[in-house]
This record gives structure tokens, C-alpha cells and sequence, in this order.
């Protein structure tokens, strides 16, 4: 259900949004809302169609970031080189500062709010990070993210109830260990048995 607070993120604040970060600059945005429809062939081989589910939402965005942004002239934090991977990048600028935050948020999996130009996401996880840097680029970040929905789901476990309970406890009831069983001969029917030598 949409609130107010998700229409004024979108129309009213202009604020875009990946998590916590706010984008600078939209250059695209690509968004992907599938549905599976089923198919099982019947008869001479016509298809028929007896379910349809919606796909995980996905969205792709290009986005990019300054060390000319306003944020960044206020003097907005920084990053430090950190040495266990999430941050490892080798200044600390504005946009390295960005981009370390993107790739925490991927590596902690956090299921995200993701704000675009047109809609508001919930439960979405950073799939992908894309960073080109070539000589236009040296004090800018633009990245490409690709970021999915999660569907959740909650699961409950129960218990049967017992045996003497049960009309026929052999085929629904839970089962049981009945201990080690060792394999026994087997006695062939008569007249069924084709001896070895005969193959």
C-alpha cells in the first residue's frame, strides 16, 4: 500500500535514493516487472496455461557523483582506507566515500528502500555494482547498479498429531525409526526365475 510519506519521497523531495544514499545525478533508469505464465502441452501438443506468478521486480540505474557536489563542498564525511576489503579504496574522496557505502550495503546483503524517478522499491538487494572511470571521469563516480527484490516469505513448523489419533497411521502419520533392517534372500516365484547361465 502506498503512504503519503512514499509520494512525497518520489514527487515532492526529488530525493533518489539507493539505501541510504542519496544520488547526485540520474543518467537512466531501467525497470523490469515480469510475470511467468505456465505452460504444459495436452492432447496433440497444444499448450495450455494453468498458472502465472509475478517475477522478483528489478531495477538498473545509472547514476552518477562529484567531488564537486554539494554535498561533498559542506564537507560531507569522507572515507578512511579500511584494509578488510569493504572499503579499500585509495583516496579519500567524496565519491570513493559514495562508492564505499554502495559496496557495504552489497556486501551486508541489507534488503534495501530504493527511491526512483517514477517509484518507490522495498526489499531490494544490490545485485550488482558496474564503476567505468577513464579520463572524464577521474573526479566523478558513475555507477551502474543493478539491484533485485527479495520476496519473503515466513514458514512455520507444526506438529502431527499422535498415531492412536489417526484413522490410518501407516500413510499419514510421521515417520519413524524402526531401527537397522539387514536385507533378507529373495525366494524367486515359481516360473519367474531365469537362471544366469541362460542370458
Amino acid at each position: 500500500m502506498t503512504t503519503i510519506s512514499d509520494v512525497l519521497d518520489v514527487t515532492l523531495t526529488g530525493g533518489k535514493k539507493i539505501g541510504g544514499v542519496t544520488i547526485s545525478a540520474i543518467v537512466e533508469e531501467v525497470y523490469s516487472d515480469n510475470a511467468v505464465i505456465t505452460e504444459h502441452p495436452v492432447e496433440k501438443g497444444a499448450p495450455i496455461n494453468d498458472h502465472a506468478y509475478v517475477r522478483p521486480r528489478e531495477v538498473i540505474m545509472k547514476c552518477g557523483w562529484s567531488n564537486a557536489d554539494y554535498s561533498a563542498l559542506l564537507g560531507a564525511a569522507v572515507v578512511s582506507f579500511d584494509p578488510t576489503g569493504a572499503n579499500t579504496m585509495a583516496t579519500g574522496t567524496y565519491v570513493d566515500a559514495i562508492y564505499s557505502k554502495l559496496l557495504q550495503l552489497q556486501a551486508n546483503r541489507e534488503r534495501i528502500d530504493v527511491v526512483t524517478t517514477r517509484r518507490k522499491y522495498s526489499n531490494m538487494l544490490i545485485q550488482g555494482l558496474t564503476v567505468v572511470t577513464d579520463q572524464k571521469s577521474s573526479s566523478a563516480l558513475m555507477v551502474t547498479a543493478t539491484l533485485k527484490q527479495v520476496i519473503i516469505v515466513s514458514t512455520q513448523a507444526t506438529k502431527l498429531p499422535p498415531r492412536s489419533n489417526q484413522a490410518n497411521p501407516a500413510a499419514t502419520a510421521e515417520t519413524q525409526n524402526a531401527g537397522v533392517k539387514s536385507a533378507m534372500p529373495a525366494t524367486p516365484a515359481p516360473g519367474g526365475s531365469v537362471p544366469p547361465t541362460s542370458m
